[in-house]
């Protein structure tokens, strides 16, 4: 599994300072107030580490301190159906109605859809549109508001099967297919089945099974800085992000996945067998191109998938890497393992939607585990069908949300907005960053949401899928860019809304931005001494962005994308022969650049 060299470099306690100032690099960011995170090889945890508060005022986290894992739950769930699957309680392309008789009568995207699979609902192929931020909140739904919910029907995107989208609603009826085939409680089945074999003894679904002192306390950042984010009990949605766990547990169940590779190799004891686990790290459904908008002359774009519960990609130099992210209110993570070699990475966070993602690919990258022996080169897939019109009610809902934009109401956002919106980012949060683009714009008008534009020359609307919207607010100052998503109920409702805030004209980030293109249009000018740089990524950020300026010309700011407008932005460049996307981002206090990407 691991060779020799490798498994001796990767347990040398001196090995590890340089990934450990990775990751507190990472950490200085201010993405959450604490990191933990640990390293896995050889089929255990050689290594972890932890930087910042577990809670505000207290130490630091370290491998047994338990943080709500989020989607990274997802991987446990269909563990569990595998489970049933193998003692022949349930076939994959069995009807999902044959267990939640709830579902039963829907029409499912097309009249002439078949029922959603069980499989469909492991691999995010069922057509639901997907639910982030709403479904986070359904944690603690009761089982019985949501078989109401189910007995309603749902909003489809797509006709089951025909293509990815990510749902964390699915994965909330797979708890229900479990309890069903199983005949006992979903919780009740993981515990037993799974976490008690495995030996997974800081793994749980309540935070009061953990002592006070074990637990990270999740947070978010409001505008007095942090604010705690209270837990949300155990209900009909813990199959998709319920789950407790620590590095150390955590480590046991990454290893397990890693040990089923290779085949016929000499796998630990697990209760779900090798074959099965494989099964799960192996494609199943495409979810995409990791780099689709990536400029010429750079690396080359990687196909990216769907197993079961778990991310297969195909990572140009490493080969296939396998993962999982959570991000939830109060806490991101995630988990990360290269099979031919069993090297794999944990991180775990307590700040809302904290991104693991980028840190664990950072730390494997670093470690460079190389083995060609299982590296597995899938051809591309046919592209996926395009884009399906907008439904005529996210069309109403750009229409009134572009109406409360201008006037905002509490009460009508109400009425817009799923309850989560409100929690997500309070009323006064969001009405203050409407005040901030106006200060910084001008009075805006609307750029039609619907897809009308409203004054010659104005930006038409977009969809990536029926269920989301993005449009333009123009002032005299400038354009940003404002975005929704509905959730999957009948009828739907908005679950996200998000604004581009721009920078303050006299600000370090409008500084930084202004700098970048004045250094982007001057040729082969050094780096700028204005513009202060980490120092191990100043020549990977110059070359990239470099490489911009070569492919688009000279370039002028166009519209904001995203941003808070204090630390991070995406700007448009709008150059001679192209435009591309810059994403800066900057410590406001020292006015460092501490990050900076660049796409088409």
């Amino acid at each position: 599994m691991l060779s020799d060299s490798l498994a001796n470099a990767l347990t040398e306690v001196g090995d590890f300072p340089a990934v450990d100032a990775i990751v507190s690099d990472y950490f200085s960011r201010g993405g959450a107030p604490a990191i933990a995170y640990g390293i896995v090889s050889g089929g255990r945890l050689v290594h972890s580490a932890g930087f910042g508060q577990r809670v505000l005022g207290a130490g630091p986290p370290d491998a047994d301190t338990v943080f709500r894992i989020a989607s990274m739950s997802k991987s446990f769930t269909a563990s569990a159906v595998l489970l049933l699957r193998d003692a022949g309680a349930l076939a994959l392309d069995d009807p999902a109605a044959t267990y939640v008789p709830e579902l039963a009568g829907w029409t499912c995207g097309s009249a002439d859809a078949a029922p959603v699979t069980i499989r469909q609902l492991l691999t995010m192929t069922a057509g639901f549109p997907t639910d982030d931020p709403w479904g986070d909140r359904q944690q603690g739904l009761p089982i019985q508001a949501f078989d109401e919910l189910l007995a309603r029907g749902l909003s489809f995107n797509w006709a089951p099967g025909t293509r990815f989208e990510y749902s964390n609603l699915g994965y909330a009826i797979l708890g229900r297919v479990v309890t069903e085939a199983s005949g006992v409680l979903y919780d009740e089945f993981i515990r037993t089945r799974l976490l008690a074999p495995l030996r997974l003894d800081r793994t749980g679904f309540e935070s009061g099974e953990f002592e006070q002192g074990d637990l990270a306390v999740g947070y978010r950042r409001g505008l007095r800085g942090w604010e705690e984010v209270p837990f949300a009990p155990y209900g009909a949605f813990a199959p998709m992000g319920g789950v407790f766990s620590s590095v150390s547990d955590l480590a046991r169940w990454v290893a397990g996945f890693a040990a089923a590779f290779p085949p016929d190799g000499d796998a630990p004891a697990h209760p779900l067998r090798p074959a099965s686990r494989r099964e799960m790290q192996l494609p199943q459904a495409v979810t995409g191109w990791r780099s689709p908008d990536r400029l010429p002359g750079g690396p080359p774009g990687a196909p990216a998938y769907y197993g079961f519960g778990l991310f297969a990609d195909e990572d140009p130099d490493l080969g296939r890497v396998v993962s999982h992210s959570g991000g939830y209110p109060g806490f991101g993570s995630n988990m990360r393992w290269h099979p031919a070699t069993g090297v794999g990475v944990i991180a775990l966070a307590n700040g809302t939607y904290a991104p693991m993602t980028a840190l664990t690919a950072l730390v494997l990258n670093a470690l460079r585990p190389r083995s060609s022996a299982y590296h597995v080169a899938l051809a591309p897939a046919a592209p996926g069908a395009d884009a399906g019109a907008p439904w005529p009610e996210t069309l109403a809902a750009a229409e009134a949300v572009s109406r409360l934009l201008l006037a905002w109401d509490d009460g009508t956002a109400d009425e817009l907005f799923t309850e989560n919106v409100a929690l997500d980012s309070p009323y006064p949060e969001r009405r203050h960053a409407i005040a901030q683009i106006r200060e910084r714009i001008g009075d805006f008008t609307v750029d039609g949401p619907a897809g009308t534009p409203g004054a010659a020359g104005t930006r038409a609307a977009e969809s990536d899928t029926p269920a989301h919207r993005r449009w333009w607010l123009t002032g005299p100052g400038g354009t940003v860019q404002a975005q929704i998503q509905l959730n999957p109920e009948r009828p739907p409702r908005v679950q996200s809304l998000a604004l581009a805030v721009p920078p303050a004209s006299d600000s370090v980030l409008a500084r930084a931005v202004d700098t970048v293109i004045e250094w982007l249009n001057s040729g082969d000018a050094p780096w700028p001494d204005t513009l202060p740089v980490a120092a191990a990524d100043a020549p990977l950020i110059a070359r990239r962005l470099r490489m911009a300026a070569v492919w688009a010309g000279n370039c002028a700011a166009g519209a904001y994308q995203a941003g808070n407008g204090s630390s991070s932005t995406a700007v448009e460049l709008v150059g001679e022969h192209a435009t591309v996307t810059l994403s800066l981002l900057v410590n406001p206090a020292t006015g460092e650049l501490r990050q900076a990407d660049i796409a088409l």
